[in-house]
């Protein structure tokens, strides 16, 4: 993918970087059997509260069914197109098997439409086949990582990411995740080998908010912003910074709270994400 800059015409292209897709196939549409429709909940939960703030908004959108499993070992599939996927980042590619059998999977950097995919602990480890930890060579670029056998992909699936296959030891593999961790995964837990697709994603600059709007993402107004009525860090003379730390409008600490479940996942963990960086 390329970025171009594009004429300062309005204040919306001023700054604005619109991606270029030339390896998309053009004129296709999503297969209807692999699609079903898709709620906007608007960032509530079960009860109708709002969970998560700013959301709301935007554009409608279908749900395309992905193949994060690769479970047809054996059977080769051709790439029929490689399509844009609004619910994600990475692209998508439209397999048909031999069998007659069609499915969604993430496309990897470099995929063509035409190419010959398989599954499996005996297909070659090339670009977008899928195989058990144990059957690639170390090393390897690998993405759409299992956490467990046969559960699917969940390891390294937006765009641009990849993680490299370390050592093999035992039962364990070691991988260097895209955070510079390194972890131990099953040798039985499959990937893809290869990087996933549209790198340039994080280099977009959408160019005004009304981009932003198409997307879901409604306005943030900063809490040091307001008045103290309307959120703890308000107020104050000049530009004050809120003398706290960080919360929401209801008081609740926020910004650095560990989420992560070490106890269950810590022995899992060879190399933690910031070892070895310097702090400033």
């Amino acid at each position: 993918m390329a970025l171009r800059q594009l004429k300062p015409t309005s204040p919306g292209t001023r700054f604005r970087r619109a991606p270029e897709y030339p390896e998309l196939s053009k004129g296709t549409k999503p297969l209807k059997s692999l699609t079903k429709g898709k709620k906007r909940i608007s960032g509530r939960n079960h009860k109708g509260r709002i969970t998560i703030r700013h959301r709301g908004g935007g554009h409608k959108r279908l749900y395309r069914d992905i193949d994060f499993r690769r479970n047809k070992d054996g059977i080769p599939a051709k790439v029929h197109s490689i399509e844009y996927d609004p619910n994600r980042t990475a692209h998508i590619a439209l397999l048909h098997y031999a069998d007659g059998e069609k499915r969604y999977i993430l496309a990897p950097r470099g995929l063509r439409v035409g190419a010959t995919l398989m599954s499996g602990p005996e297909a070659e480890p090339r670009l977008g086949n899928a195989l058990p930890l144990r059957s690639i060579p170390l090393g390897t670029p690998i993405c759409c990582i299992e956490m467990k056998p046969q559960k699917g992909a969940q390891i390294a699936r937006s765009a641009g990411a990849e993680a490299t296959l370390m050592a093999k030891e035992g039962k364990y593999a070691h991988v260097r995740l895209p955070s510079n961790e390194v972890r131990l995964i099953h040798m039985d837990c499959k990937a893809v080998v290869g990087q996933i697709g549209n790198v340039d994603h994080m280099n977009i600059s959408f160019g005004k908010a009304g981009r932003r709007r198409w997307l879901g993402r409604r306005p943030h107004t900063r809490g040091v912003a307001m008045n103290p009525v309307d959120h703890p860090m308000g107020g104050g003379e000049g530009k004050a910074s809120g003398g706290r730390h960080p919360c929401t409008p209801w008081g609740k600490p926020t910004k650095g709270a560990k989420t992560r479940h070490t106890k269950r996942t810590g022995k899992y963990i060879v190399r933690g994400r910031n070892a070895g960086r310097r702090r400033r």
